[in-house]
């Protein structure tokens, strides 16, 4: 029976119908987020049973939007844009206009006008921050080169639907006056641009000092409850204040109080403790736009749904592969940015809701938006898989020329370096174990497949080999046959088991020593052939437990035995060295400053 509940009604009918529609998805190994946009489409008034109530519903959603883009402002790095802007700037710019310009395309042939293609074309071109993030921690490559310039990619794209969620409704108002004239919308449009610029010059100068500066006099209180209130209080005041005020939506001013907060040195905890409620009420904003949905649409209108899924599948993925490669980058790198991009999520939903609201777009568009999502988003997964054996196939194709492309480019190490350690990647965790092995003077060699980073390393006076460490030519300019050891410090099972597979094709005897993202990752490492892995946490628990027990009074020697036998324990089986004896483990000692020392390597 079709009926309207209340407010209470609402968010318990919402909750309870995404918890399980969630747990659901996450059981057959789907995203959440697909089974929290199907709990909105049964509670909603297409489909029979209960009928939740789509008003309250929306309203309660704006607030999943203002905490959705606060967290996107607290988690936005000018840092980490500026260290891939060479791709994900260009490509993430010429990737929205192509994704743009087909929709518009297709959606001529639907009889739409011009406004509706450019807002159906903006909603398709724009992938889902939330999936890839969860996409790339399910498969260890958050921290990789190719996980850091998917997330830059995406950064700029959010940055772009942050513009023109300002801008759809002064195109709007110009559409609505362009009879009057071409001065008067042109003014509006520059009306409405100024005053976002004043809202972001107030913003970044005198909220960059206000803000801070409230948060660490409510932190010197040292009440919890007081601080949690003090960040949802900003993120809500600041939205409906930048709406009142200068007349912005309340997602760019939610944006902003997430911007001037994030370098804050409390912005990690203004995050751990809005996280909570963002999640609760951005799982209700996905309700709700599930809600909308109408399953009927992919009865009525399959072949318009096949085409916004092809947009979003294949147009969009392809011009990212196309311009990724363009831009100087391998098949495996543009083939990752490309399966990133094949799913469409929240800015989607949020553009064809004011696309709505604008007169803009169709109601049949928001259908197909939310149904190219709901697939989209299903899909990925496989899409991933797909992208990653295309990889290995392209890879194999031009391994003997990109082989001797890379040998050409680079000069083999001296012959007179031997018994050394090959160091694949210099990022984080490589430049730790080069400095490490350098203050010990342990002869190594860096494979780097970043150029500039190469030629920077060469200026240091560092032996480097540029390339790709799966390739055999590469790890014979790296002297793989001459070396002790081999450390892969990039996370990945995948590309580690091909560098394993080829340096132990030149070289048997060397040992590996392997970066692994979790106890699965280790566990099947460790069964394929490889010496050691190593996990971040594992290491850690294990440094921090032998500390304690030091602090504590146990003698080190027992410490260091204990810490050997749990690591034997924990792994699948006992790494040994080169002389055939267990591996060591790290050599724990209070440091002067209170912090253990750890003498190995091979820490995540």
């Amino acid at each position: 029976m079709h009926h309207s509940p209340p407010l209470i009604a609402t968010i318990a009918i919402g909750l309870v119908f995404a918890f399980a529609f969630g747990l659901a998805a996450k059981r057959i190994g789907l995203p959440p987020l697909v089974g929290y946009l199907l709990a909105g489409v049964a509670v909603g008034p297409y489909t029979p049973g209960v009928v939740a109530d789509s008003d309250l519903a929306a309203q309660l959603s704006e607030f999943g939007v203002i905490l959705l883009m606060f967290g996107v402002g607290l988690h936005f790095s000018v840092g980490d844009l500026w260290s891939v802007r060479r791709v994900a700037l260009p490509g993430a710019v010429v990737q929205i206009l192509a994704a743009t310009l087909v929709g518009v395309g297709v959606s001529a042939l639907w009889g739409w006008d011009l406004s509706a293609g450019i807002v159906f074309g903006l909603c398709l071109s724009v992938a889902s921050t939330v999936v890839l993030l969860r996409a790339l921690e399910e498969r260890g490559m958050l921290d990789s080169p190719d996980g850091r310039i998917a997330v830059g990619w995406l950064v700029v794209e959010d940055l772009a639907m942050v513009l023109a969620l300002v801008l759809l409704p002064a195109l709007a108002d110009a559409g609505a006056g362009g009879d009057t004239g071409s001065a008067i919308p042109w003014a509006e449009l520059g009306l409405t641009i100024g005053k976002v610029a004043l809202f972001a010059a107030v913003m970044l100068v005198a909220g960059r000092k206000a803000v801070p500066w409230l948060l660490a006099h409510v932190a010197r209180t040292g009440s919890r409850e007081l601080f949690t209130l003090a960040v949802l209080a900003i993120a809500l005041g600041i939205a409906f204040g930048s709406a009142e005020l200068f007349g912005v939506s309340f997602a760019l001013g939610a944006f902003f109080a997430g911007v001037v907060l994030s370098e804050s040195d409390m912005s990690y905890q203004a995050a751990a403790d809005s996280l909570p409620l963002q999640d609760a009420f951005a799982v209700l904003f996905f309700v709700s736009v599930g809600m909308l949905f109408d399953p009927m649409v992919l009865l009525h209108s399959p072949f318009s749904v096949l085409a916004a899924l092809g947009i979003v599948i294949l147009a969009k993925s392809a011009a990212a592969y196309g311009l990724v490669r363009l831009l100087g980058h391998g098949p495996r790198t543009a083939l990752t940015i490309s399966a990133s991009l094949a799913q469409i999520g929240e800015f989607s939903f949020i553009l064809a809701g004011l696309g709505i609201s604008l007169g803009m777009l169709p109601e049949q568009g928001r259908d197909l938006v939310l149904a190219a999502a709901i697939l989209s988003i299903t899909l990925n997964p496989l899409v991933f898989t797909l992208a990653d054996r295309l990889a290995v196939r392209l890879e194999g194709r031009r391994s003997d020329a990109a082989a001797a492309e890379a040998a050409a480019a680079t000069e083999p190490v001296p012959a007179s370096i031997s018994g050394h350690a090959v160091v694949v990647g210099h990022g984080r965790v490589g430049a730790l174990v080069c400095r490490l092995l350098a203050e010990r003077g342990r002869p190594f060699v860096v494979i780097e497949l970043d150029r500039r980073r190469a030629e920077d390393l060469r200026t240091k006076g560092l032996e480097v080999v540029w390339g790709d460490a799966g390739a055999p030519d590469v790890l014979e300019a790296a002297g793989v046959a001459r070396a002790r050891l081999l450390v892969m410090t990039a996370p990945g099972a995948a590309q580690a088991r091909r560098v394993v597979a080829a340096a132990k094709a030149a070289n048997p005897r060397v040992d590996t020593v392997v970066r692994a993202q979790g106890e699965g990752e280790m566990a099947w490492l460790e069964r394929h052939g490889v010496g050691m892995a190593a996990t971040g946490e594992r290491e850690l628990s294990l440094a921090m437990s032998g500390y304690a027990l030091v602090r504590l009074g146990v003698p080190e020697a027992e410490v260091r035995a204990i810490i050997q036998r749990l690591r034997g324990e924990l792994r699948v089986g006992a790494g040994l060295d080169g002389a055939g004896a267990p591996t060591r483990a790290p050599e724990l000692r209070p440091h002067r400053d209170g912090e253990a020392v750890d003498a190995g390597i091979g820490k995540g």
